[in-house]
């Protein structure tokens, strides 16, 4: 039995022997909940303890709830009197329902706070069947001791990802979780049909978005006969002869991707962009929505100037790994990231996206603004706005605080205005020591979202203490989008601010891309040539990185580690990544080419030898193979 008292007993000691020595005393315990082990360790939860978030902002009238009711109704119908409890969340991992078959079993849930509201993801609660299936993108059981946390030891859950069949976008997890005793194989084939069955209900909810595209795109044409209009939403794309005719295929792409990051933002629709041939273009949007989600836009585009302006660098667009807070002054350059030498610009963002961004925060920082940077994880906030500020101020100093150790974090020996934070120092140190600065001076907090109440307190203190200074000091934050729709206590810090800054996330710097891949192989790779197969390369430029550069920038140190000399191919990447071909894949047939890469991943290309892993004959699994465009 895959749950046998004997395979757990394995597992519980190779867990015991990773918590004391690393993933190497992890041996003999599957790839996926090593992997999601380390993750874990790295995101700092607690074994004992771990740090759970609940808000109440959760929607229970979205696209995805309305689509999956049907479903849940008979998946329930079907397992009833089975000692299982089925919970639906969101993209965010964050819990909207939970439905009790078995009392029992929900009750002791209750106490691992497995209820709407609560975030299960992976860097809160640890390796579980909710957080880790949305990192790997492909349905998990997690049984018993192969949890990261303690108290979900008595537990076993299998989740699987909803996925839109037309966007590819992980938009929720479908998890059945049980006791550790009682799990069976078959809750893996339950949750698998069901997910399938709510990605399906997606679709067919799609027709009536299309519709309401297509009758907005025909009145926004007629009342604009002399002007571009063009129409975008998933599997959506439209212009009329001006919108054809007045834009290559280059602006075009660049007025779609603008259009879509307007759309997932909230304000105004309007906008000015730079084309990548340097002429100015205004846009003029309406956003069609659906209930409460924003399912398209109609976007009316008009050339405003021909000139042409300087192309902006891109700053930097990895994220670093600080210490707590560090200064970057000549004695501590190592400490802080080195964030006051002067790096070399490692792309040329092309994006009109971006180079608003670079625009934006260029110009906060040259007027001394306070601004909260936005975005997605992984977009690269942080190192942007350091390496802005140093380009523009050369020799000066920048303080960092990791805002989620803001209750009392200490400083490690940093210095400040001349003054040394020893081992005792803390945040709530600082203000005494700022009172006159004679360089510029930026204060950045990173992760502001993730404060605490009494971080907020400290925080709130230390930024009206430097606004009170005389000289050239100043703060700034970062934030992450998901955070927004949340009433979390770093609200409260939102007043020292002048505004807000928003990164573009990499699914819209398509222009980008390649030099992105170009720089981070050559710094990963360390002076080796990389160069990637045509396969390979098809599926980095398909994939949709919902972790942006930080994503990247692991699944490409993953294949340089499997490819140590030769060029790259299409299964050195991580199976997440093989989730697009060259059509469009049915929620199971993305979960089966998964099982189909790792097999032959973990069998060395051996044809034969996978297939009596995934339990196929070798003609079914040549035919998946064609099929699904994997290269052994």
């Amino acid at each position: 039995m895959p749950n046998s008292a004997n395979r757990l007993l394995r597992v519980a000691a190779a867990r015991a022997d990773f918590l004391d020595s690393g993933v190497q005393g992890a041996a003999g315990v599957p790839d996926t909940v090593v992997a999601s082990w380390e993750r874990s360790h790295e995101a700092g939860v607690d074994v004992m303890a771990p740090r759970s978030e609940y808000t109440e902002d959760i929607d229970t009238e979205s696209l995805l709830h309305r689509c999956a009711q049907p479903v849940l109704d008979q998946l329930i119908s079907d397992i009833v009197e089975m000692p299982l409890v089925v919970a639906l969340t969101d993209s965010r991992a964050r819990i909207v329902r939970r439905i009790d078959v078995s009392p029992a079993v929900g009750r002791l849930l209750d106490r691992v706070e497995l209820a709407p509201g609560f975030r299960y993801a992976e860097n809160t609660v640890g390796t579980n069947g909710i957080g880790t299936v949305l990192e790997a993108g492909r349905p998990i059981s997690v049984i018993g001791p192969e949890h990261f946390t303690e108290q979900l030891q008595p537990f076993a859950c299998t989740g699987s990802p909803i996925i839109d069949p037309v966007t590819g976008r992980v938009e929720g997890i479908l998890d059945i979780s049980t006791l550790t005793t009682t799990w069976s194989p078959v809750m893996h084939a339950l949750v698998k049909s069901a997910a399938k069955d709510i990605g399906n209900n997606l679709l067919m909810d799609r027709s009536q978005a299309q519709q309401a595209i297509f009758a907005t795109y025909l009145r926004a044409s007629a009342r604009s006969s002399r002007h571009a209009v063009f129409a975008f939403g998933d599997a959506v794309f439209m212009a009329n002869t001006n919108a054809q005719n007045g834009f290559d295929a280059d602006e075009q792409r660049s007025i779609r991707e603008h259009a879509t990051f307007l759309m997932s933002r909230t304000g105004h629709t309007s906008d000015t962009v730079t084309m990548p041939g340097g002429r100015l273009v205004h846009i003029r949007g309406t956003r069609i929505e659906i209930g409460s989600a924003v399912v398209g836009m109609v976007v009316t585009a008009e050339v405003i100037s021909r000139g042409r302006r300087r192309p902006v660098a891109a700053q930097g667009f990895g994220v670093q790994r600080l210490p707590s807070a560090g200064v970057a002054t000549a004695a501590t350059t190592a400490l802080a990231g080195d964030l006051g030498r002067t790096h070399t610009s490692v792309v040329t963002g092309r994006s009109p996206v971006w180079q608003r961004a670079c625009d934006e925060l260029r110009s906060a920082l040259e007027h001394r603004r306070p601004v909260v940077v936005m975005g997605e994880t992984g977009t690269g906030k942080f190192t942007l706005a350091g390496e802005l500020f140093h380009s523009l101020y050369s020799g000066a100093r920048s303080v960092v605080i990791d805002a989620t150790q803001a209750d009392g974090t200490q400083f490690d020996g940093a210095q400040f205005e001349g003054a040394r934070f020893d081992a005792d120092s803390r945040v709530d140190d600082v203000p005494p020591l700022v009172e006159e600065v004679d360089e510029p001076t930026l204060m950045i907090v990173r992760n502001i979202d993730q404060c605490s109440t009494d971080g907020v307190e400290r925080l709130d203190a230390l930024f009206t203490q430097i606004g009170a200074v005389d000289g050239p000091v100043w703060f700034l934050a970062t934030l992450s989008d998901s955070a927004l729709d949340s009433h979390l206590p770093f609200r409260q810090l939102l007043s020292h601010f002048d505004g807000s800054i928003a990164v573009p996330p990499l699914r819209c710097r398509t222009d980008d891309l390649n030099a992105i891949v170009s720089a981070l192989s050559a710094e990963l790779a360390g002076g080796r040539s990389v160069r990637f197969s045509p396969e390979a390369w098809r599926i980095i430029t398909h994939y949709s990185w919902p972790r942006n550069i930080s994503q990247l920038r692991e699944a490409l140190d993953h294949a340089l580690h499997r490819r140590p000399a030769g060029e790259i191919q299409a299964t050195d990447l991580p199976g997440y990544c093989h989730t697009v071909s060259a059509r469009t894949l049915t929620p199971l047939e993305n979960a089966e080419r998964d099982m189909i890469v790792a097999a032959l991943q973990n069998n060395g290309g051996n044809r034969v030898a996978a297939a009596t892993e995934v339990g196929m004959s070798r003609s079914t699994l040549y035919r998946k193979l064609k099929s699904y465009g994997i290269t052994a």
